[in-house]
């Protein structure tokens, strides 16, 4: 009897050992294929290209950086504040001719109809805002020189 007790021990031991070898063989399978896995679908940082990396980033904007003008029922928003500051340092037409042409890409003709205004007005409007505002900014610049 004694025999067979060891017997059964040695049995249990070896039926013991196969399922943890089986166990760590499936866990090896399991391993490689994960890594197989992350070889085929994921790429090191360093390896993308500079157009890839700079889809990976967004800039939050915050409404208090930006003006807003009403045009015509429309909101329009200036997001750089210098350019802001000139065109709201425009006369109301002024302001409204300056926002239709450049930031609603209205012609003359269209500005014209929609204020009521002759089209040559228009124009006029808008090449005299361009130079008030033009100076404007050259001020803040030498400014910021000195």
């Amino acid at each position: 009897m004694g025999k067979s007790s060891s017997n059964d021990e040695l049995t249990i031991r070896n039926q013991f050992d196969r399922i943890c070898k089986m166990a760590l063989k499936g866990e090896a399978v399991d391993y490689y294929r994960h890594i197989t896995y992350r070889q085929e679908h994921e790429v090191l940082f360093s390896e993308l290209s500079q157009k890839e990396r700079d889809r990976l980033f967004t800039v939050d904007e915050y409404r208090t950086e930006s003006k807003s003008f009403q045009v015509l029922g429309c909101d329009i928003e200036v997001k750089d504040t210098l350019l802001a500051e000139a065109i709201q340092s425009l006369s109301e037409k002024k302001q409204k001719v300056v926002l239709l042409s450049y930031f609603m890409d209205m012609s003359d003709a269209e500005i014209a109809r929609a204020m009521n205004l002759v089209r040559s007005t228009v124009h006029e409007h808008r090449r005299r805002s361009l130079e008030l505002m033009k100076e404007m900014m050259e001020e803040y610049q030498n400014e910021q020189k000195k």
